[in-house]
């Protein structure tokens, strides 16, 4: 079975290699992790990791970042000796992490699933305990841990109808890679049993929540607030309308949404928030193509230009979405009006928000119950419900008020699973 895989993974390599390469030389993505996934390293990198016991924590990106903050802080609470090593796959999730994960040891890329480059990487961090944030299943990686008897971990796991439906084509390859794993907390019992069907014994399966809800709550600050409002040159009394993570053919529908409040309410605001920040050019020409010309980029406002009368703001830069909710009458939440499985409903919620999205939310299925049973999101099928939505809460702020209050409790009480995901942690090392 690994024979075929590392067959497979040679084959790909083939043609991966050169293509990142081309794209680190023409454009300059991948150039400060690429060389690192094969386990290139400052030098005396690894002899400067001091502390036990000594615990590697990966996320894959920014939303899993997110989620291993809190885990790693109540780690550090608990093991203030310990040597903590964060990993990440992306740059986003790189940057992300080194502003979010204060109480980490030491940042590195995680090495691609090669089990030379697995065996370096290893050697130089000597983990006693590897957890993965969400699903982040390497064939290699999780064998070779378990031939060193380095115990592995999954937190914040969590399976999605769509991703379930590619696992359990390949059952076969994953029963016996789950095996590797010792210990599993998930987000909800619908993960818990999707991952038990693929083959992880039952018995170390355990619901034990989110731990976006310790993070976000926690960051919802007055200070990210007004840091905010400064940014954007708002005097925090507009009316403003955020989208966050669209996708391509939602930003049409926001725009025309935007046009008819605009009848309405003139001086209304528009933040808009591509999910991927390469289509922040084609949105910018879409944008001034439906006859906004008054739009500026958040990388200009970083550059010193100063937003004076333009009504929408294009965000172009990664990192920056879960403070903008901060300043939202309403957000419209992307990758839902079409189909995506959603974006995370819970930033927003965190600041007291209500949230509209479309009916694809495939992979945030738990939280949009949640939210909706608060009264805090909407489900909307199109633009017209989009635009009798946001009007409705308008023509009645108390309400809208109430509504983004009890998602925000919401969020608070869910609170703690951080916390548990830790014990589970503490619980393998005295294993150990």
């Amino acid at each position: 079975m690994f024979f075929l895989y590392n067959l497979l993974m040679f084959v790909a390599g083939l043609f991966a290699i050169p293509y990142y390469a081309i794209k680190m030389w023409t454009t300059g993505k991948y150039r400060k992790s690429l060389t690192r996934k094969f386990g290139y390293t400052e030098p005396r990198f690894f002899e400067e990791l001091e502390g036990n016991p000594r615990i590697w924590i990966h996320a894959v990106s920014v939303g899993e970042v997110t989620a291993a903050a809190p885990i790693v802080a109540s780690l550090r609470e608990h093991y203030p000796g310990a040597c903590l090593v964060f990993s990440t796959s992306t740059e986003t999730g790189q940057d992300m992490a080194r502003r979010m994960v204060k109480e980490a040891s030491a940042f590195l890329y995680y090495p691609l699933d090669i089990p030379r480059v697995i065996r370096k990487m290893l050697d130089g961090v000597r983990p006693d305990v590897y957890i993965m944030v969400e699903t982040e299943l390497w064939p290699n990686f999780l064998r070779i841990c378990r031939e060193r008897g380095v115990r592995t971990l999954m937190v914040n796991g969590r399976l999605s109808p769509r991703s379930f439906r590619g696992y359990r084509l390949t059952r076969f390859f994953w029963k016996p890679l789950l095996n590797n794993v010792a210990d599993v907390g998930v987000i909800s019992a619908a993960d818990a049993r999707r991952l038990v069907e693929l083959g992880l014994p039952r018995e170390r399966v355990h619901v034990l929540g989110n731990a976006k809800y310790d993070g976000l709550a926690a960051n919802a600050s007055p200070v990210h607030h007004q840091e905010t409002l400064k940014k954007l040159n708002f005097s925090g009394s507009e009316e403003v309308l955020v989208a966050g993570s669209t996708h391509e053919g939602e930003e049409s529908v926001v725009l025309s949404t935007y046009r008819r409040l605009l009848e309405i309410h003139p001086d209304f605001k528009l933040v808009l928030v591509p999910r991927h920040v390469e289509r922040a050019q084609a949105v910018l020409s879409l944008v001034r193509a439906a006859g906004f010309d008054d739009v500026i980029t958040l990388s200009e406002i970083q550059k010193g230009r100063s937003r004076q009368t333009e009504r929408i703001v294009l965000v172009d830069v990664i990192g920056e979405l879960f403070k903008l909710y901060s300043v939202a009458t309403v957000v419209y939440c992307g990758g839902s009006l079409v189909p995506k499985g959603g974006q995370n409903i819970l930033e927003p919620a965190a600041w007291g928000k209500v949230v509209f999205y479309g009916p694809s939310m495939d992979d945030f299925l738990e939280e949009r119950s949640l939210l909706e049973e608060s009264g805090a999101g909407v489900t909307v099928r199109n633009g017209e419900e989009l635009f009798e939505g946001i009007v409705r809460l308008l023509d009645h702020p108390e309400e809208m008020a109430r509504r983004g209050s009890r998602g925000r409790d919401t969020v608070i009480a869910n609170m703690g699973a951080a916390q548990r995901y830790a014990a589970m942690v503490r619980i393998q090392l005295e294993k150990k």
